[in-house]
């Protein structure tokens, strides 16, 4: 079917009450096809396979192609020529955004993130029940639900952001851009999205997964065999290789992000944190990413430029994990994760630090030199697995190779293989936040046990003063000035995206911090300090909060006025007066 067109053509030799609306050949002359003027008639070609000969539409369309190079030679050569919206950007064309809302999805989600949305229909919130609450997310809530239409249970993630803020939704919608990027067997699936024309809140369907390896490790009784670690390795490095395949990095793995179906399919999820990526250019991102016990050196020195090391270094800490039994760096700070990472991995080389140029060296730069020891920790690990561990945790992103070359590790090539994902064994259901439940009544427990033991001993006197206990000096100034360095960075950001999101609450990532499965005492390191900062300032008291804000009492309770002495002051007034 050809194109049609119906311009006017303004002719002088044309009458004066009439409009070419063509040209035709007669008699080896031009002549023009006239209408009237109170009539606008539109000529559309005609192909030849519809009957059409060459008096037809191939002399209106040679017709057009004339008028085109001619509007073309007389455009100004200041005016640009108007170009195709293009595929790439983020805001589609005026009419996909009406389809969009037509289809029932929000304005402010179809003008900020219509490419995130692009070809989908939303579901509707009452096609849903919600039947419990899964976990509780940094920046999302995750509900166990059923949909209504199909009777299977799923997993409703409740994503937090701002509709009144574009970088928000921006931010909120990359996620929703690598998942429809991702297709792995060993990656979530996203199902679909929960929203409404008039809603402000958007939910993300994913199918419901009845174990997390996080709460597999904690379960009581559940110890993994070396062939069954290496099955869960094998999936969580193929997802991992896939993401980095498309230039996607997690930037968040661990433990409680690894789902587990029933059949023993591990699944990478969770990709609020995800990042896309070109490795053949330099793009600054944030360094505050990544859970605090497996987040990468490079990330804790204020590292913007970084690749796949990242997760890598993550793998290499869940597989350690996996085989110790218990998280291998739980740090409490940034500070004592670093110095956890070097006491294990060894200090960095003098040609690091001069090629890496990291804005936090000069900080935690440490002046005494540690040896590399991770043959010596894990002695007891299978011998395969220490060649892995030790490209994986290597201090130099660079050689951490890739998941592609972990894969064809001995650790896989060696016997006992990998088992498959079908002959795991069924464990009931357990996620960490499971868990975290079961250690917190057993120190429920234990308190009350305590408390009824030392019932009498517990009388607290009314009068006594109470004792203030101080932060520890170092972690605390160092940690002042990171987050003074923190504020200068983010205020001076190039992305606004990069402020999104706000940084993290350590202290309530990953497992539970003193949780009696994860943290072994005897595994605790004695109580060293880090001294391997010197600082060029005097050390202040530092104001605590934890005692009440009374000002010192010196020789005893102040000196009421008495009756006497008002009155006295009354009398010295008068007389001035």
């Amino acid at each position: 079917m050809g194109c049609v067109f119906g311009k006017e053509i303004s002719s002088s030799e044309t009458p004066s009450g009439e409009v070419v609306v063509g040209r035709r050949r007669e008699n080896g002359e031009d002549r023009d096809l006239a209408a009237p003027s109170g009539r606008r008639e539109k000529v559309g070609t005609v192909n030849k396979a519809d009957g059409g000969g060459e008096g037809g539409g191939s002399d209106v369309g040679e017709v057009q192609k004339g008028r085109d190079q001619k509007n073309e030679n007389t455009r100004p050569k200041g005016e640009r020529r108007k170009s195709k919206p293009s595929p790439r950007l983020s805001n589609p064309p005026k009419n996909v955004h009406g389809e969009q809302v037509a289809a029932g999805w929000p304005s402010w989600l179809s003008e900020v993130a219509g490419e995130a949305i692009n070809g989908w229909i939303p579901r509707r919130a009452d096609a849903f029940e919600k039947l419990a609450k899964a976990s509780n997310c940094t920046y999302s809530n995750v509900y166990k639900a059923r949909d209504n239409l199909t009777g299977n249970i799923v997993a409703l993630k409740k994503v937090r952001f701002d509709n009144l803020e574009p970088e928000s939704v921006r931010f909120m919608a990359r996620e929703i851009l690598i998942l429809r990027r991702l297709d792995h067997p060993n990656v979530i699936t996203l199902q679909g999205l929960v929203t409404s024309r008039m809603s402000c809140s958007l939910y993300l369907v994913f199918d419901y997964m009845d174990h997390d390896l996080a709460g597999l490790a904690a379960s009581p009784g559940i110890k993994f065999t070396e062939a069954q670690v290496k099955c869960y390795m094998h999936q969580l490095l193929s997802g991992l290789e896939h993401c980095h395949n498309r230039h996607v990095l997690h930037r968040d793995i661990k433990g409680s992000n690894l789902l587990i179906d029933g059949g023993g399919v591990l699944k990478i999820a969770d990709f609020g944190l995800a990042s896309i990526f070109d490795p053949n250019k330099k793009q600054p991102m944030t360094s505050r990413v990544v859970t605090l016990w497996y987040r990468p050196p490079e990330l804790l020195l204020g590292a913007t430029d970084y690749g796949v090391g990242v997760d890598l270094w993550s793998a290499g800490c869940i597989l350690a994990e996996l085989l110790a039994g218990k998280p291998i760096m739980p740090g409490r700070t940034e500070v004592e994760q670093l110095h956890k990472i070097f006491k294990l991995c060894g200090s960095p080389s003098e040609e690091y630090w001069k090629k890496s140029r990291l804005p936090h060296a000069t900080i935690f730069k440490p002046q005494q030199s540690y040896r590399r020891c991770i043959a010596e920790t894990f002695k007891d690990f299978p011998p395969s697995s220490l060649p892995l561990i030790e490209t994986l945790l290597a201090i130099d992103p660079a050689e951490r190779q890739t998941a592609t070359a972990a894969l064809q590790s001995a650790f896989f090539t060696t016997k006992p293989y990998a088992c498959e994902p079908s002959i795991l064994p069924k464990y009931p259901p357990s996620k960490e936040m499971d868990a975290k439940r079961r250690d917190e009544e057993a120190r429920r427990q234990r308190a009350a046990g305590k408390s009824n033991a030392d019932g009498a001993r517990r009388n607290r006197h009314r009068g006594r003063a109470v004792r203030a206990i101080p932060a520890p000096e170092a972690n605390a100034e160092l940690q002042v000035n990171i987050d003074r360095r923190r504020l200068i960075t983010q205020a001076n950001a190039k992305s606004k995206s990069e402020k999104f999101p706000p940084p993290h609450q350590d202290g309530t990532l990953g497992y539970t911090l003193g949780s009696s499965h994860h943290i072994d005492p005897a595994y605790e390191p004695s109580e060293v300090p880090f001294t391997s900062m010197n600082f060029s300032y005097s050390k202040e008291p530092i104001q605590t909060w934890s005692g009440p804000l009374v000002e010192p009492v010196t020789g005893g309770s102040p000196r009421r006025k008495t009756k006497s002495s008002k009155k006295d002051s009354n009398k010295k007034g008068k007389e001035s007066m």
